[in-house]
């Protein structure tokens, strides 16, 4: 299945929607925190991650602050995070916006994350998904929740390579921290 996108080594795109964020009053979209849920979620992600061994070599992330916190929450449950760039385009990005960031991404990077926002994170998972195992492929259709991941794995040269339909959705989880976590 995977097979599709072409030879060359084995990449996963793992995406990740920000964790549940707060709606203060009088603060803008871009500068909305993250809320106490999202304060449990995010490290929760960062641990699944691990679980699966799906650490990326390279994160992009929205410069949006919901983006970054979890983006910091996650990685800081990894014992040494990878470099992170963190790409304005990727703040309310369409599919086109994210393929585009996608496709700048060195060749020798294998597992890519992805830190950004819906509707765009969504709509980009069932675009490059020609196929999923399990029912994952449905539970993005359902819904794609905060703190949402998807992982996305696919054979190609260079991620400039990365097409829609040509990745294989390989799991979808929705990491939920307890609320004895909060603060930590």
């Amino acid at each position: 299945m995977i097979a599709r996108a072409g030879a060359g080594p084995l990449r996963r795109l793992v995406v990740l929607r920000h964790a549940k964020s707060a709606w203060p009053e009088g603060v803008p979209d871009y500068e909305r925190p993250l809320a106490a849920r999202g304060r449990r979620d995010a490290p929760a992600a960062g641990r699944a991650l691990a679980e699966v061994d799906c650490l990326p070599d390279l994160a992009l992330c929205s410069t949006a602050l919901r983006a970054r916190q979890t983006w910091e929450l996650a990685s800081a449950q990894w014992g040494t995070p990878p470099p992170v760039r963190h790409d304005p385009r990727l703040y309310a990005a369409d599919v086109s916006d994210l393929l585009t960031a996608v496709h700048e991404v060195p060749a020798e990077v294998e597992t890519l994350l992805l830190v950004g926002h819906n509707p765009g994170l969504e709509e980009l998972v069932l675009d490059l998904a020609g196929d999923s195992l399990d029912d994952a492929l449905d539970e993005v259709r359902l819904k794609f929740p905060t703190s949402a991941i998807a992982v996305l794995a696919w054979r190609g040269p260079a991620w400039e390579a990365l097409a829609p339909g040509t990745a294989l959705l390989t799991s979808m989880l929705v990491p939920r921290g307890r609320k004895k976590d909060e603060g930590k």
